[in-house]
């Protein structure tokens, strides 16, 4: 286990830059999903392993969308270029849900990023989370753009009825009664996976209540898979949207139902481990249990 300074990052970059003391050639930039916290928890893991890491705020910080509302994908290059600048030759990505969905459409369009690791993905763009600069929500903007173009979406439908798990908003049906009500929108809102040729690993939960990550995995790989493209799915039939990889303890939303349970969760998330620890070429012992 290797220790490792820690960086606050402020300006064009913001986040939290974890160096170790004895590093090897990867850099990786961790980002979270629309709860958008500085996910420096995982990002230690990574360091722990000797990678340079970059827990990287993308949205609510300073002079940044409020919300995940048209969010340049520059600003995830800009990243990638501070890892090279410090020396990183390898170039990595891990990202939850929105951050999966950024992860995969930044690496479609830069062929610096070597891996991809996706967890809870999507295989489509979808409409913001929130405010974008001029504060405003609705009417639906994309998530994202690039080279200050906004990237094609399927839009939501204003008049689904919430659906209910445990108590908790369940937003699963939403998602698929979208793909389905605006089936016309999904050729041009597809993620390019094909173009991405880095590594993909996809990590998903059978489930999932937030959407359908499985689908949208299985998706994926089939996609990459007509061409040729190295892929490889993680899937656990219990697990729900939150992965617990080794040593974390990720709280469950409040606001919204994960499905999963702590036990599958953890269960995935130490398969995942496995899976991404051979994916980087590195050496280490993989925890039996939590």
């Amino acid at each position: 286990m290797k220790t490792y300074s820690q960086i606050n990052l402020t300006g064009e970059i913001q986040g939290v830059l974890l160096v170790p003391d004895s590093l090897n050639e990867w850099g990786i930039v961790v980002l979270s999903g629309s709860s958008g916290r500085t996910d420096v928890q995982r990002a230690s893991l990574f360091a722990s392993l000797g990678i340079t890491s970059l827990a990287l705020r993308w949205f609510g910080g300073e002079d940044q969308t409020p919300g995940i509302c048209e969010v340049p994908l520059e600003t995830f290059v800009s990243a990638i270029d501070e890892l090279r600048q410090r020396g990183c030759k390898h170039i990595a990505f891990v990202g939850t849900c929105k951050g999966a969905e950024a992860a995969l459409l930044v690496a479609a369009r830069d062929d610096r990023v070597e891996m991809v690791i996706a967890i809870s993905p999507t295989s489509v763009v979808w409409g913001n989370i929130g405010p974008g600069h001029d504060g405003i929500a609705w009417p639906e903007r994309s998530s994202w753009t690039w080279r200050s173009e906004p990237l094609a979406f399927v839009p939501a439908d204003p008049s689904w009825v919430k659906e209910y798990k445990d108590g908790l908003v369940s937003y699963r049906g939403l998602f698929e009664h979208c793909l389905t009500r605006f089936a016309s929108y999904i050729p041009a809102a597809t993620i390019p996976v094909e173009k991405i040729a880095a590594k993909v690993v996809l990590i998903a939960g059978g489930s999932d209540a937030l959407w359908q990550s499985e689908a949208f995995a299985r998706s994926i790989l089939q996609r990459r898979q007509m061409f040729g493209k190295d892929t490889e799915l993680v899937y656990d039939a219990d697990a729900g949207h939150r992965l617990l990889l080794p040593g974390e303890t990720t709280p469950r939303s409040s606001l919204h139902a994960h499905g999963g349970s702590d036990e599958a969760d953890a269960r995935l998330g130490r398969s995942a481990w496995a899976v991404i620890v051979h994916a980087l070429c590195l050496k280490v012992e993989v925890p039996s249990g939590r």
